[in-house]
């Protein structure tokens, strides 16, 4: 029982904290547009290769790889694995890449950054594994082979490590057995990749980011710290508080997984720092952000929760934590999202508020937020890709990878 309530505390932390293998270097005429004041401070790009497996990668951290071969194998040539080197953490973080799946849609297509969980996507909560991204989003004509979409016509990029991280720049350099080197994840994802993975896509210069549970955070905060950078933001089942009431302690439980805590990773609680990532705080910031949702449920369990859904598929012993962590979690980042509706209405800040209500902290709901997210995503990204209709979900195609995950940890 201790050890349920610890995971759950954990969990909730995690929810109210927040193909050639050469480096590939495009033409000026490809090179997708960066904005003057992402290259101003002289942050050099990362190196890319496509289609390469990332080195030195433990076989447990990237289960994630026979999910890419799977969809491979169905004929999906618009999914792979990227290796990109970092320069400021001096180490090469691996990417899952999905392009449109209509060949035609791929030159001169935005980028879309999706960001995992808790866990950085190195076990079995990730965007590939849980949802039906590859074909939703990507595209698909086949019934066979999963949802039928045209997909958003855009580049998504996954990162895949990162676990415990909160995808942020540390103010000091962990040695843990979870966590090594320069933590510089808002370096790398907003200055560094960008330079490099737009441009070897030969992508536009529309580009979105969004998250979930943890990063739901981490997104709302990017969009905060780099003003006219991103053309939709997407925040689901996240908070944007960080700095408040118990939240700092809350947060030492995820850190403390990875054998750190918050003062390491943001310095003083009431330092600038530190504050600086509350986006509660900075909600000011996010005016003039144009295409924002953001989503949560009530924590009553919903249709994804329920021991005969797909989700749950009859597995009792799954259903009971989703039920009861994911519940909890749920509840907490309902609290927070109305905090920060609140706020915005108040400054006159539009967001579209997704307020579910019913649904736990699980992988069900965001799945759901793929759709509930559409139309803000492709107004930003200028596509024009037209929402499908409504179909039945099933958990993922081509396999079943579900295996009970609840939060994003």
């Amino acid at each position: 029982m201790k050890r349920s309530i610890v995971r759950t505390l954990a969990a909730v932390t995690a929810a109210i904290a927040p193909f050639a293998t050469v480096s590939a270097v495009a033409p000026a005429a490809q090179a997708a547009s960066v904005s003057a004041a992402q290259k101003a401070d002289g942050i050099a790009p990362a190196k890319i290769s496509l289609n390469t497996e990332t080195q030195g990668l433990s076989e447990d951290t990237t289960t994630w790889r026979s999910i890419i071969k799977s969809w491979n194998d169905k004929g999906f040539d618009n999914i792979q694995e990227v290796s990109a080197y970092s320069p400021s953490m001096k180490r090469h973080i691996p990417l899952v890449v999905i392009q449109p799946k209509d060949k035609e849609k791929r030159d001169n297509a935005p980028t879309l950054y999706m960001l995992n969980g808790a866990d950085g996507g190195q076990g079995i909560a990730n965007w590939i594994r849980q949802t039906d991204i590859v074909t939703y989003y990507g595209g698909n004509s086949d019934p066979s082979k999963g949802t039928v979409s045209p997909g958003i016509g855009a580049n998504i990029v996954i990162p895949m490590t990162g676990a415990y991280s909160y995808y942020t720049d540390w103010v000091t350099e962990p040695n843990t057995s979870e966590i090594k080197g320069p933590q510089k994840w808002e370096t790398f994802l907003t200055r560094e990749l960008p330079q490099a993975i737009e441009p070897a896509l030969k992508a536009n210069d529309k580009r979105a980011i969004a998250g979930m549970s943890m990063t739901g955070t981490t997104s709302l905060l990017y969009a905060q710290h780099h003003p006219g950078f991103y053309d939709s933001v997407g925040s689901f089942s996240g908070c944007a508080a960080t700095t408040t009431g118990l939240t700092p302690k809350f947060i030492d439980l995820v850190l403390n997984r990875g054998g750190t805590d918050f003062t390491k990773m943001w310095g003083p609680v009431n330092g600038e720092v530190a504050r600086n990532n509350d986006a509660l705080i900075n909600a000011e910031k996010l005016r003039g952000q144009k295409n924002i949702y953001v989503s949560t449920s009530s924590g009553f369990p919903g249709e994804h929760d329920m021991p005969w859904s797909e989700r749950v598929n009859g597995q009792l012993s799954s259903a009971a934590p989703v039920i009861f962590e994911g519940a909890v979690i749920e509840g907490a980042t309902n609290a927070c999202t109305r905090d920060l509706a609140r706020k915005t209405n108040a400054l006159g800040i539009p967001v579209k508020y997704n307020f579910r209500p019913a649904g736990t902290h699980q992988w069900g709901y965001w799945q759901d937020d793929l759709r509930g997210y559409w139309n803000d995503l492709v107004n930003g990204l200028g596509t024009g890709a037209e929402r499908p209709k409504l179909q039945p979900t099933k958990p993922i195609s081509p396999e079943d990878y579900w295996a009970g995950s609840t939060s994003g940890s």
